[in-house]
């Protein structure tokens, strides 16, 4: 049976077949479910363990969705340690949790909704191996289709980026540092040092993440990818983006099921998070100003553009129009729901670091 814990003191380890080599751990891999086991069985059947030089473990970790992932495992991947929160602990939160009972010299942070292609864990690992000073790394990420998503490294965010961000301007100005992607068109595939990499896969040294405290559970979901590497060069550690390390991302697995525009607003309530926590105050009321004019002058735009498909004769798309609505509402402060979700930000990481599951409610204000 795959083993079955809950939140407190990490038990001793388990005998485990698959995922383990003769001598030890090199490789602790965490994924975080909620409500997607059957995106954990298909990136858990990406994984060979057999052709890696490198001992691993894998530490399932069900957020409160008691969706049968733990069955699957228990017949499909029995050396898979599964972990089960008792309620949906966010997703800082119950990657502590899962880091909490790894063995590994380094954690490897991989989302569900990812399939490993290749030797892109071995390589991960060579890379941080080799570069001493280099805290973390992130893969090149694909989409289904083969393309490439340009969010697997990005700037820490600013007033300006985001300001300025948008699909067009991307386009036209791909290498321009306000986003941090030139790296992803270079031909030289040589590890680079970057600002982010996305929390799709992060694999960071064990030592460093229990430093740090982890992830900071001031955030519920969203952000806290960016506040950890963030930490980590604050720490005097470099990014590293691996890019012959290729991950494929489906992307939004966890949660396309209840979407809505509960991600739309937990994105920015996170970065507005972001930005009170590194920046201060100031720089979150900022933000909220920032989003307030973008949906303004975006949704005459768009509300304009559906009145002329209509006009023709064709069905016009209104999920542009809920998003940047939603967006605005959240602006004046009108979904306090997603406050509630994040921490306080007076409270210290620290405080709620690794295997912790304290929270409380304060909300991201000026």
């Amino acid at each position: 049976m795959a083993e079955r814990a809950q939140t407190g003191p990490k038990p001793d380890a388990p005998e485990v077949e698959d995922f383990r080599s003769p001598r030890g751990i090199d490789l602790s891999l965490i994924i975080v479910n909620w409500n997607s086991a059957d995106f954990v069985r298909n990136c858990l059947a990406s994984i060979n363990p057999g052709s890696c030089a490198y001992g691993i473990e894998v530490i399932v970790v069900d957020s409160g969705s008691f969706d049968q992932c733990g069955g699957m495992l228990s017949r499909e991947f029995p050396a898979v340690r599964f972990v089960q929160a008792p309620e949906n602990i966010g997703f800082a939160k119950a990657n502590n949790l899962g880091a909490s009972f790894a063995a590994g010299r380094f954690l490897l942070f991989l989302n569900p909704d990812t399939e490993v292609v290749g030797n892109a864990l071995e390589r991960l690992v060579q890379v941080l191996d080799r570069h001493p000073e280099a805290g973390l790394a992130g893969a090149l990420l694909h989409n289904f289709d083969g393309s490439v998503q340009t969010s697997c490294i990005q700037s820490f965010p600013t007033l300006l980026n985001q300001f300025l961000d948008s699909e067009w301007l991307r386009g036209l100005f791909p290498r321009s540092p306000l986003w941090g992607m030139a790296p992803l068109f270079e031909k030289d595939p040589a590890p680079t040092a970057v600002e982010v990499v996305s929390g799709a896969c992060i694999l960071i040294r064990r030592g460093l993440f229990e430093k740090l405290a982890g992830f900071d559970t001031r955030f519920f979901m969203y952000s806290e990818d960016l506040d950890l590497c963030r930490r980590v060069r604050a720490a005097g550690q470099v990014c590293l983006f691996v890019p012959e390390a290729r991950i494929v991302h489906h992307g939004g697995g966890s949660s396309s099921s209840a979407r809505s525009m509960f991600s739309v607003v937990m994105m920015r309530e996170s970065v507005c998070r972001l930005f009170l926590l590194h920046r201060g105050p100031v720089a979150a009321l900022g933000y909220r100003c920032i989003m307030a004019g973008s949906a303004l002058l975006r949704l005459p735009l768009l509300l304009g553009k559906g009145g002329i498909q209509r006009m023709a004769g064709r069905k016009a798309r209104s999920g542009a129009v809920r998003k940047w609505a939603a967006i605005f509402r959240w602006s004046l402060g009108l979904e306090s729901w997603a406050a509630s979700k994040n921490g306080s930000a007076l409270s210290s990481p620290k405080t709620a670091g690794v295997g912790s599951t304290a929270s409380d409610n304060s909300s991201c204000v000026a």
